[in-house]
């Protein structure tokens, strides 16, 4: 059966964030942030977490269409829409978008773990991604969230 792993680098020194990696066994990370350059982000800045990973044995790829886009990120950071618009909105995007091809096979191939920022999956995009995956393109995928 295949697995999907989702991880969010909040509140998560890079001891803990890649100890809950090498703990679940993945083999590969795909950064799914609209932004992942930000002096906020720390280790997980998109060059140095995919130096960090690659130290590790761990494959790091971007795939920013599989981001909420700047608009709804927006509105939701500033609390112009609530938790249930923006997951429509998002899931929408996903639905017009079309998953990249390549994103299925990795995770039907090889130990898939979904990244962004929230510590907690209950309202960020990864869980709705996951979700979606399993719903829209792998049926029997298992998903376990990495947070504790």
């Amino acid at each position: 059966m295949p697995k999907v792993f989702t991880i969010g680098f909040g509140q998560k020194n890079l001891k803990k964030f890649i100890g809950l990696l090498k703990e679940a066994e993945v083999t590969n990370v795909i950064d799914i942030r609209l932004n992942n350059t930000s002096q906020l982000a720390g280790y997980a800045k998109k060059d140095d977490l995919q130096f960090i990973l690659n130290l590790v044995g761990i494959e790091y790829e971007h795939e920013i269409s599989l981001a909420p886009d700047k608009q709804l990120l927006d509105d939701y950071k500033k609390k112009k829409l609530d938790w249930n618009t923006y997951e429509e909105r998002y899931i929408k995007r996903l639905e017009t978008n079309s998953l990249p091809q390549w994103v299925t096979e990795r995770i039907k191939n090889n130990k898939v773990c979904l990244l962004c920022s929230e510590h907690t999956p209950e309202h960020c995009h990864r869980r709705l991604l996951a979700e979606y995956i399993k719903q829209s393109y792998i049926p029997d995928l298992e998903i376990k969230h990495l947070f504790r």
